[in-house]
């Protein structure tokens, strides 16, 4: 059997940074001597190639461009490699690995996203345990065939489908978390994959590359209080062609007329207006309750239990098509990636 070939791509963040010893400055990892710093990868079954930005960025600067960038080098490569493992920031990660879960349609290989919360070369790191852990992942195959065929992210010993994730904690090691989906495997003694929660693509279709963003939307979390002209303010921007409304619970929000009236009169110029949960996990489910039925009645569009993150993705994805109002809806209610159940 033929070693798995995994492409390891570097774009920035704390992972990629290693500890001088004696002064105890942060400065960049050279990945090209990868094998040199990290000997254990060699125990690892599989060839690893790295390939970094020319100028790595912090995870707070990341945005479409650079998802663009990230996609072209799997497409470019796709057929050289079995898997890639993607190096990120931590803080943006959700998204990114949101957005390319979209960008690669009919992907049929593992794309892992991982990064850490320390630098490589500090003594207390879980940048080894994520980064060598991730390759493992990636190389995991069944008949030649790749076990993994889906965008996820790996951190603290498990594996989340990536369009499910949300950064829960900026100081433990333990991130990331996938409230509304089951982990898709778990690294102990074994690593223990559960096959069953796993997305299964049609093999039969080519990858296509996507990556036309459209990123004129916004995001508007509801609190006790919110007022009529910060709303109509919103609302009326000439610009905004998509909206994420952070709502209560299973998809509530306040009934007075005024804020009704206000979605209602965009959704009628053409604004598409998605309903997603601030709470961490659950799901939208209008019409439950009287103060979430308006909502649905004016053809406010449910986002179920898809996370902000994924929102966010799927909204600039779909913008980007010019579908038809109703084909919009339609879509984005319907899970493209596994996204949403």
């Amino acid at each position: 059997m033929q070693k798995p070939n995994i492409l390891l791509i570097y774009t920035g963040g704390t992972i990629g940074m290693i500890k001088d010893a004696d002064s105890g400055a942060l400065k960049a990892f050279d990945f090209d001597n990868l094998l040199d710093k990290i000997p254990e990868l060699r125990l690892l079954d599989c060839n690893i190639e790295t390939k970094s930005f020319k100028s790595p960025i912090d995870s707070s600067n990341m945005n479409p461009e650079y998802w663009a960038v990230i996609a072209k080098i799997i497409s470019n490569q796709y057929n050289t490699f079995d898997g890639f493992v993607v190096l990120h920031g931590s803080d943006t990660m959700s998204y990114s690995a949101s957005a390319l879960s979209f960008m690669l349609e009919n992907l049929s290989k593992p794309v892992i996203f991982t990064g850490s919360q320390l630098p490589i070369g500090d003594l207390r790191t879980d940048a080894k345990e994520n980064l060598i852990t991730s390759i493992q992942m990636a190389s995991l195959q069944n008949k030649g065939e790749p076990v993994i065929k889906e965008v996820c992210l790996y951190f603290e010993y498990k594996l989340y489908r990536g369009n499910r994730t949300t950064k829960i904690n900026a100081e433990h090691f333990e991130a990331f978390d996938s409230l509304n989906y089951p982990h898709l495997a778990e690294s102990g003694v074994h690593l223990n994959v559960n096959t069953e929660y796993l997305l299964k693509p049609n093999l039969g279709k080519e990858l296509i590359l996507r990556t036309a963003m459209d990123t004129n939307i916004g995001i508007l979390k509801l609190f006790p209080g919110i007022s009529k002209p910060i709303v109509e303010a919103v609302l009326r921007s000439q610009l905004i062609k998509g909206l994420i409304i952070e709502t209560y619970g299973s998809g509530n929000a306040t009934t007075e007329s005024w804020f009704v009236d206000l979605l209602e009169e965009a959704i009628n110029k053409g604004l598409h207006i998605v309903n997603v949960t601030q709470c961490a996990g659950g799901s939208v489910a209008m019409g439950q309750y009287e103060t979430s039925s308006q909502l649905k009645r004016i053809g406010v569009i449910s986002g179920k239990d898809i996370t902000t993150e994924a929102a966010v993705a799927k909204l600039m994805y779909l913008l980007s098509k010019n579908l038809e109002t109703k084909d919009f809806k339609t879509t984005f209610e319907t899970p493209l990636r596994g996204e949403m159940t």
